[in-house]
Order: structure tokens, then sequence, then C-alpha cells
């Protein structure tokens, strides 16, 4: 292995204010008096929501942030500054020279920034090398705190259904082999011994299960190897002892062996690789802003989410529309608001918003809401709908709830509907129908977005995605624009039967239809297919297999 120097160069990542590290200097210079804060925080086994509440409080106030390559971008979002200064230090060398190089970039940031973090993988005291580290930064006069993290150890065996310590176990031990200490017998659990957890590089990993039977273990000691444990591309492969090493090879680091009659209660333990969508990778074609509940949602069921946006969201072409119907809400010239997506509701904010207006501007006025999503917008803006649909939530539902002009109670006959640029007359038709005079504005302009990285559209077009969910007929045609058809293995997911039909129009087989055309119900209708496919599987006593993993592509990966 070639040695390398620890790179303490500052480097881009993402925070939820935009950009940090840049073209500054790699650490923050100190903004008050006195000495430095370091801390030294265990950033988990790899789930973002494993942080514990501390490490989340110091990321946020952190001028400086040290983190191990590559980069941990999801915990780093926790950064509440803008120009928070990330550092990054190689680990790909763990020689005491290289070790002294990274204590020597913490001394450094010690020495400039007056609130500074150095995350640390899994527990910053669990088989970590950072005590050098922590001398430096206390050698350079600086306060030191150590916040604990879930170990790989611990959350390793706890999301793959083993439990370390059940009743009638004695003994845990952890063991690091990343360093050759498995050579003396002596230094091993005796045979039988309670629960084993061994954490280090899989060649190492295979070595250490030889050695184990070796010393007395019996070979056919249960054991499961984990990769990637508490991510949506965790793998977790159960084998005898002795089979341990013919199965490393083929997982992705970083594993971490589990070994013991612990093991044997899988079955009823296992939770977090059971999910419905577990290990699916989910194709989401929408705007960043608009995909944040559905990746949640998804990610809660055990999917791996990508988003592609199909569409980019501009301003109208010319303001003075909106400019006209702001001073009609200031003026009084309506009575009723209606806002037929969570997009509008962003542009009437953000044009309210750059002329110095807020949601007072909305005093006297009745709003509609076509739906939960675009109510939870307005409820984020601090305004509450007088109006929802009550069963399809979509224009034609609307229309359904929404009461006629009456001369005699109604003291304003007019409506203003901001909407997008390609919106249907569905909603104005039918206001225009109950005596309303309608005043229809484009908020927004919806344009094709630009096609995706070359390999995520390899990846439609090859089947490497299970599922793809359209949430419009718009989403339909432009992901097919921008990046190809899907796939025939891909699993289709559509919101209702306009943008199911769109899908058939291009070639799509439909798989899965929503019963109601909100998001959070596709995705489950979407995990429900998903069990059903699973449990087909198991009834005719076939291996369960992802639509991917079902492709030729896949096939050919596979040898």
């Amino acid at each position: 292995m070639t040695s390398r120097t620890p790179d303490t160069r500052a480097t881009p990542a993402t925070s939820p204010t935009g950009p940090v590290g840049g073209d500054g200097p790699s650490v923050r210079p100190r903004r008050q008096d006195g000495p430095a804060h370091v801390a030294f925080v265990g950033a988990g086994p790899g789930d973002p929501g494993l942080l514990t509440l501390r490490a989340a409080e110091l990321l946020a106030q952190a001028d400086t942030v040290l983190t191990d390559t590559p980069a941990p971008h999801a915990l780093l979002a926790r950064c509440a500054r803008g120009d928070v200064a990330l550092v990054e230090l190689d680990q790909t060398d763990d020689s005491q020279l290289a070790r002294a190089a990274r204590a020597r970039a913490v001394t450094a940031a010690a020495s400039a920034g007056a609130r500074v973090v150095r995350l640390v993988p899994g527990d910053a005291t669990t088989f970590s090398t950072v005590t050098a580290e922590v001398a430096a930064a206390r050698g350079a006069g600086a306060e030191v705190e150590v916040v604990p993290g879930i170990s790989p150890a611990v959350a390793a065996p706890a999301y793959a259904g083993v439990p370390l310590a059940p009743a009638g176990t004695d003994h845990v031990h952890l063991l690091d082999v990343r360093e050759d200490r498995t050579g003396d017998e002596s230094a091993l659990p005796a045979p039988g011994d309670g629960t084993l957890v061994l954490v280090g590089p899989r060649d190492r990993l295979a070595v250490a299960s030889e050695r184990l039977v070796g010393a007395g273990w019996a070979v056919d000691t249960p054991t499961v190897a984990v990769s990637r444990a508490t991510t949506t591309l965790q793998h977790s492969v159960e084998v005898p002892l002795a089979k341990a090493g013919d199965v490393l090879g083929d997982l992705a680091e970083p594993v971490t062996l589990v070994v013991g009659d612990a093991v044997r209660q899988r079955g009823a333990m296992s939770w977090f690789e059971t999910r419905p969508l577990f290990g699916w990778r989910v194709l989401v074609p929408r705007t960043k802003q608009q995909s944040e509940p559905v990746v949640a949602h998804l990610r809660e069921l055990g999917a791996d989410p990508v988003v592609v946006p199909t569409i980019s969201v501009e301003p109208p072409r010319t303001p003075q529309q909106m400019d006209k119907a702001v001073r009609g809400l200031v003026t009084g010239r309506y009575e009723w608001v209606g806002f037929t997506s969570a997009n509008a509701v962003r542009a009437v904010r953000e044009h309210l918003e750059a002329l110095g207006l807020d949601a007072r501007s909305f005093s006297g006025l009745k709003i509609a809401a076509v739906g939960g999503v675009t109510a939870d917008a307005l409820r984020d803006w601090g305004l509450e709908p007088d109006l929802l649909p009550t069963g399809e939530q979509s224009a034609k539902g609307l229309l359904e709830v929404w009461p006629a002009f009456d001369a005699q109670l109604d003291p304003i006959d007019r409506v203003l509907l901001p909407r997008a640029d390609i919106a249907t007359d569905t909603l104005v038709a039918g206001l225009q129908g109950m005596g309303w005079e309608v005043d229809d504005v484009t908020a927004y302009r919806t344009v094709r977005a630009a096609p995706p990285p070359a390999h995520v559209r390899e990846a439609i077009k090859t089947g490497g995605f299970d599922a793809v969910l359209f949430t419009s007929s718009s989403t339909v045609r432009n992901l097919v624009g921008i990046a190809g058809k899907p796939h025939a293995a891909t699993v289709i997911a559509c919101i209702g039967p306009r943008t199911a039909a769109t899908a058939e129009e291009h070639g799509l087989r439909v798989d899965v239809l929503a019963p109601e055309p909100e998001v959070g119900v596709l995705v489950d209708a979407l995990a429900d297919h998903g069990s059903a496919l699973r449990a087909a599987a198991e009834a005719d006593g076939q291996e369960w297999a992802r639509p991917s993993q079902r492709t030729p592509a896949a096939r050919r990966r596979a040898r």
C-alpha cells in the first residue's frame, strides 16, 4: 500500500444553508477570545439517524469539522453555518507517521478555530486511534470533549437481528482484527464462550475465523457476516463458522462478523432487513424540495431512494401578472385564493417576500388547498386553509366542495388561482360555472430538467432500479425524454389513472396504482406490492430477489 500524508485541505460539502468549505482557509479563524473547544464526536456506524443529540448540537455550532475521507455528507447536513470549514483526513494509511500527521491537523484547527468537531467513524473510544489527536488538542490549550457514538460492533448485530447478550449469555467479546492479534490462541476467547464480534478488513476477518476453528471453536458455530451495517445497502449472510471465509470476499466493506449461539435468534429478532422495501433502489423523479417527504418515507420502509429531477420550477417570464395579483390581495379584490400545488404556495410566498410582504397579506381572505401536501406548505407559512377536498385530492375533488357564488352571502365574486403555466382548465371552468370570476395567474413555469448523469441513465435503461414512482403525467413524459424508458423489470408505480394512462402510452407496464392520489399513499402501495412479491416467492419455495436482481445485467454482475 502506498503511504500518503493525510489530506487536510478544505473541501466542499453540503449543509442546509449552502456550501461549506471552499476557497478559503482550511479552518475558520477564532471568533472570540479564550480557548478553542474541540469535540471528538462518534459519527455512528452509517445511518445518520443514529447520531446522538449532543453530536447534532455540536455540529450545528461548529466553525470547523475534521472528518475521515470520504466525508459523511448526510451528517454534515447538520452543520448550521454556511461557511463552516471542512477538513478531510485520509485514513488509508494507519502508520504512526500518518497518525501524527492527523494529530497535527487537529492541532492546527484547535489553534485557529473556536468550535471544532472531529467526526470519528463509529464511537470515538471503541477501536479508535484518536488518542494522539486528543492529546494534541489538549497540548494546544483547547478544551476537549469526547462524545460517544454507536459503535459498528454494537450496531451491526442489532441491525442484523442478533441480540449480543441474550439471557444465559455471560460474555460478549469485541475483537479488532485490523492488526493481526489472533495468531496467539491464548488471546482468543475460549470455544463457545459467549458472543464474539469481530471488526476489520475482510481478509483479516477470514484469517480470524480460521484461527477460531483452530482454537477449538466448533466448525458449525452460527456466524453472520454483516456488510454496510445500518444502511439501506446492508447485506447479511449467515453461515457456519468454517464457511465464513468463503463468503467474506463477496461482501462490500465495511464488514462485521458475529459468532456465537446468539446468531440463531435472527429469525425472531430480524427487523431491519425484513422491511417491505429493504434494499430496493427507488427512482423518485421529483424536484429536491418536493422529494424530501417521499425520500424520508421510502427510507423508513428500507428503500434506497434516488432523486432525479425531471422538471425545473422557474419564475414567470414577466412579473406583471403576479404583481397585479399581489396588489389585488392587499386591496381586497378577491374573496378566495386557491392553491393547487406546494410549488404554487412557494412561488407566491417568494414573490410576496421579495416585495417585503408576508402572510398577513391574506388577512380576510378564504384559502383553498387541493390536498394535504399543499395544505402543509400553507401551514409552514402560518396559513390554515379554509377548504380542502373531502374525497379525491385533485381539482375535481376541490370543485366538489367549493361553494357556488351567492350574491347575497359573498361580498366579492372573484377568485385568485396562482398556478403553473401548464395547469389544466378543469378548476377554472368549474369555478366559472358556479358563478365565480377567476384570475388564473401564472405563478411559476415548469421546464424540463437537464438529463441526469450517464450512470443514472444507464441504470434506468438496464434495470438498475427496482421501482420508479410517477406522481404526474409530466414526470412520465419528462423522465422518458431526458433519461430513456425504464427497463421492463422495473416496477412502475403511478399516483393515479391519468398518470398510469400516460405511462402505458409510453410502453410501460403499470404494476402499482395508488388507491388515493397522494404521494404517501403511493409509497405505501409500493411497499404492499414489494411484500406481496416476497411472499409469493417464499410460497413457491424460491429465493427472493429484488426486481433489479433479476435483470440480465444483474446476472452478469453476479457472475
